[in-house]
């Protein structure tokens, strides 16, 4: 039986993971705002620690598996909150639960990027993005509140992205696999709160998906659940897209 740490695990992709990882018989430690295990707001210093210290704690030093679903989407008012759950919030907790996950059993850990990552080509020269990737939070949030909230949502899952890869060699020497998965338009709270904020309504609805429909959560928790388990076990320091083709027939030259 694998214990497994995941963030936003009351709804969405979070609490889909966490149904398909307790049918088999795992342990999850869920941290979110709130039916969790975990009460922390990932939003805020403060919570991180929080986050970090209770989850340690009730691991008892070890654990196997750790899936970072927790985030907001660009409809939010506060962008800056945006930048600080999407990027900080997951950098946070990667790096303070790696020791107790080198102690784990096969471990691995997933992290949520976005398809929309990687949809704007400049976007490595961001300001913002920089910023997330220099881990200046303070500067992060200043460049965030007064940018789009879409903006700063595609700008922190590129930092996340990217952040993961960049682990990629300290992690593998740590013996932890890490992973990233992209989802499409999935219905979550997430999308909901998209769908009917004018403008990024529209957008949403506009964006091709070559399947023809959205995803449902337990579709993106089935790859995550794979990336963890032991048929992915020479995959490592990718982002997976599971989008139904949106990211081929918008960038089909790259991948």
């Amino acid at each position: 039986m694998a214990l497994t740490a995941i963030s936003g695990s009351a709804t969405g992709i979070g609490n889909a993971v966490r149904e398909r990882l307790q049918a088999q018989g795992d342990e999850v430690i869920g941290i979110d705002l709130r039916d969790a295990e975990v009460i922390a707001d990932l939003g805020s210093p403060a919570g991180r620690t929080r986050a970090v210290e209770e989850t340690r704690a009730r691991c008892g030093g070890r654990l196997d598996r750790l899936v970072l679903c927790a985030g907001l989407g660009g409809h939010v008012e506060d962008p800056a909150l945006v930048a600080s759950v999407n990027y900080f919030g997951a950098v946070a907790l990667l790096d303070g639960l790696l020791p107790d996950l080198r102690a784990g059993d096969a471990p691995a850990a997933v992290v949520i990027c976005s398809n929309s990552a990687q949809l704007t080509p400049e976007i490595a020269d961001w300001p913002l993005t920089v910023a997330l990737l220099g881990d200046d939070e303070e500067k992060a949030r200043a460049v965030a509140a007064e940018t789009s909230g879409q903006a700063v949502y595609i700008a922190s899952k590129n930092a996340v992205g990217r952040a993961v890869r960049r682990r990629a060699a300290l992690w593998a020497e740590a013996g932890v696999r890490l992973n990233a998965v992209a989802p499409g338009t999935t219905r979550t709270p997430l999308l909901e709160g998209g769908l009917s904020t004018p403008g990024v309504g529209d957008a949403i609805r506009a964006f091709p998906v070559p399947l023809g429909r959205w995803a449902e959560p337990a579709e993106i928790a089935g790859v995550i659940v794979f990336l963890l388990g032991p048929d992915a076990a020479f995959v490592h320091g990718s982002v997976w897209y599971v989008d139904g083709g949106s990211d081929a027939v918008t960038r089909p030259e790259l991948f």
